[in-house]
């Protein structure tokens, strides 16, 4: 499998997308400059965190409006796989890929810690790998990550099965504890928590790894 990261001017965990997709594929991914215009030939894309543009306007608000987002949002509507961690969803909202938005965490503080998770949906390209791990923990970095959508939009994805991850003991006040959805096509994925950071028992956890593992079957 052929993977690209996209960077973006203050990413900061974009080498951690990396480091996790050469580990699980075996091959070094892409890593792909947000002015370029055309994605390469590749069978999935991550869109890292970090803090694109230093969070300026809206969080993934400018990173959104680069010249590669546009072509990964021609080439999602084809069926390409893309995962957007942290920012990464941010930036997958704001493009219109997924509805809803990330707003500041309830408290209004930066929440940084390991965090239980729900997969509530195991049936996606991104979630067959933890049919047997209904609870995971993977790591939390961020200020903005409270999930917000309408009533009619939380219904749509409730019935639809597009919820994947919820938090256990929320921890930004994501309405219905919402911590990662994926789009109509079940092909693009954005979740707060970094999965890309739970690949290494020497870092933590591994509950990561099947996240990965459950793409590189797909593709």
């Amino acid at each position: 499998m052929q993977s690209a990261v996209i960077v973006f001017p203050a990413s900061n965990c974009d080498r951690d997308a990396a480091s996790a997709l050469e580990k699980i594929t075996g091959h070094k991914p892409l890593m792909v400059w947000h002015e370029e215009n055309t994605l390469p030939k590749v069978d999935f894309v991550v869109i890292p965190g970090g803090f694109s543009y230093g969070d300026y306007l809206r969080s993934g608000a400018i990173a959104a409006r680069s010249p590669i987002v546009r072509d990964i949002i021609k080439k999602a509507g084809n069926g390409l796989p893309v995962a957007g961690f942290c920012n990464g969803f941010q930036i997958l909202t704001e493009a219109g890929l997924l509805p809803g938005a990330l707003m500041r965490n309830k408290g209004l503080r930066f929440v940084c810690r390991p965090q239980k998770l729900q997969v509530v949906n195991t049936k996606t390209m991104f979630t067959t790998g933890y049919k047997d791990t209904p609870e995971i923990t993977v790591p939390i970095a961020h200020f903005d990550g409270n999930y917000y959508a309408d009533d009619d939009t939380l219904k749509v994805l409730r019935k639809s099965g597009r919820i994947l991850f919820k938090y256990i003991d929320n921890p930004n006040g994501s309405l219905n504890d919402i911590a990662g959805i994926c789009n109509k096509a079940g092909n693009v994925l954005g979740m707060m928590p970094h999965p890309e950071r739970a690949v290494d028992p020497m870092h933590g956890g591994t509950d990561g790894i099947a996240l990965f593992k459950s793409v590189l079957e797909a593709v």
